[in-house]
C-alpha cells in the first residue's frame, strides 16, 4: 500500500515537472513570437508601403504579417487567451519603441482587438491537423480585417472605393499570412507528435 502511495507521488511530481516545463516552453514561444511580430512589422512596413501607396490605401500588409506570429504561437501552444496576452505585450513593445502613430492613446487597441479575434477563432472546436490549418487561415485573415476596420474607424475615414481596396488588401494579405501560419503550425505540431 505504501509503495503504491510513493509511486503515485513520484508520478504526480513528474507530471508537475512536465507541466512546469511545458508552461515555460510555451511562454518562451509566445515571447519569441511577440518580438518577431513587432520587428517583422517594422522591417516589412517600408516594402509594404510601396504596394499600398501605389493602390492609394493606407496599409494592411505588414499588420497581417505581424498577426501571423500571434496565430503561430496560439496554434503551437494551444493556450487560451495566448494571442490576447501577446497582443497586449506587442502594444507595450510598440509603445516602448515609440510607435504610437496617428492612433495616439488608442494604439494599444489596434494590437489587442485583432489578438482577441485570433483567440476567438482558435477556440472553435475542431479535430486534426487540417482543422488547425483552417483555423489559422481564418484567424489571420479575419484579425487582419478587424485591424483594418479599427484603423478605418479611428483614423482613416476613407471613401467607399479606397476603403473597399484597403479591406480587400487586408483580407488577402491576412489570408496569405494565415496560410503560412497554418503551414508552420502543422510542421511544428507534426514533428512533436
Amino acid at each position: 500500500m505504501q509503495k503504491d502511495s510513493m509511486l503515485t507521488n513520484k508520478i504526480k511530481g513528474a507530471v508537475a515537472l512536465l507541466n512546469k516545463y511545458s508552461l515555460l516552453s510555451d511562454v518562451a514561444i509566445m515571447i519569441i513570437c511577440c518580438a518577431a511580430g513587432v520587428f517583422a512589422k517594422k522591417i516589412i512596413n517600408p516594402f509594404a508601403n510601396v504596394v499600398t501607396d501605389s493602390l492609394h490605401v493606407p496599409g494592411g500588409i505588414s499588420t497581417a504579417i505581424s498577426l501571423m506570429f500571434l496565430v503561430i504561437a496560439s496554434g503551437i501552444t494551444k493556450r487560451r487567451c495566448s494571442a490576447s496576452m501577446m497582443g497586449l505585450a506587442q502594444a507595450v513593445m510598440a509603445l516602448a519603441l515609440g510607435s504610437v502613430g496617428s492612433m495616439g492613446f488608442l494604439m494599444p487597441l489596434a494590437y489587442v482587438i485583432p489578438a482577441v479575434v485570433i483567440d476567438l477563432i482558435m477556440l472553435i472546436p475542431g479535430k486534426g491537423r487540417a482543422s488547425i490549418r483552417t483555423k489559422a487561415f481564418f484567424a489571420n485573415m479575419i484579425s487582419s480585417v478587424s485591424a483594418a476596420l479599427f484603423a478605418e474607424i479611428v483614423v482613416f475615414h476613407l471613401p467607399l472605393r479606397p476603403l473597399t481596396v484597403y479591406i480587400l488588401l487586408a483580407a488577402l494579405s491576412g489570408a496569405i499570412a494565415g496560410y503560412l501560419a497554418g503551414a508552420v503550425i502543422h510542421l511544428i505540431v507534426s514533428r512533436n507528435d
